[in-house]
């Protein structure tokens, strides 16, 4: 029997971890310690309950069409196959490209794919060159991706928009059709020549549209 390999494409969070610019870093800690659990149990028996606080773009996170519309789905009403088990296509990027246009996917089967944009800009997590001059999708990229019925559509960069500016022509297109977008992937050159499927699945909740998620591949 073959055992199944699995790529972790998720950054690890960490208590005081920026994952964008101006947003707070997450503040992870003990809410219940295994010392204080002592006094509660018998002897030989601890535990430990721990206490988050964050914004939900904390991380490898995915967006659902709330994040973007008053009137989109929320995390509780995505469904299971729109995040689980997705047939992936991973595109590669030059380094040097900054802005991805449409003719990067022509000729592709994108439609009901994970389609993941690999640029390495992932090599520079948590660090301040991660911020500035990162790799992102154009409009008409987006208005093509949504032509061909993409899924879902990942990238390990800062943010599938390009941040410059005030628009988010990306966020806009894609959400907007119910293509769900996974932004801070990590490790896709892990990818590369596989064939793989894809999940990044959030917990189901509700009035949210963003959460972190612990997203990988399963080589096929």
């Amino acid at each position: 029997m073959n055992k199944k390999v699995y790529i972790d494409l998720s950054h690890t969070i960490e208590d005081g971890l920026i994952t964008y610019k101006g947003l707070p870093a997450p503040i992870i800690c003990d809410y219940l310690s295994r010392e204080e659990s002592r006094k509660l149990y018998e002897p030989g028996t601890e535990f430990q309950i721990g206490k988050i606080e964050m914004v939900s773009n904390t991380g490898t996170y995915v967006d659902v069409p709330f994040h973007r519309y008053a009137d989109g789905k929320d995390l509780s009403k995505i469904a299971i196959q729109k995040m689980a088990g997705l047939e992936g296509v991973l595109v590669s990027v030059e380094q040097h490209i900054e802005e991805i246009d449409e003719e990067l996917f022509y000729g592709l089967d994108l439609e009901g794919k994970a389609v993941l944009i690999h640029t390495g800009w992932d090599r520079h997590w948590n660090t301040d060159q991660y911020f500035e001059h990162h790799p992102y999708l154009t409009e008409n990229a987006a208005k093509y991706l949504s032509s061909q019925k993409a899924a879902l559509v990942g990238i390990d960069s800062y943010n599938i928009d390009d941040t410059s500016g005030k628009a988010r022509p990306v966020h806009t297109t894609l959400l907007g059709e119910e293509i769900l977008i996974v932004e801070h992937l990590c490790n896709l050159q892990d990818l590369v020549n596989k064939q793989f499927l894809f999940y990044a699945v959030s917990p189901k909740f509700k009035g949210v549209g963003t959460f972190p998620v612990r997203a990988f591949a399963e080589i096929v």
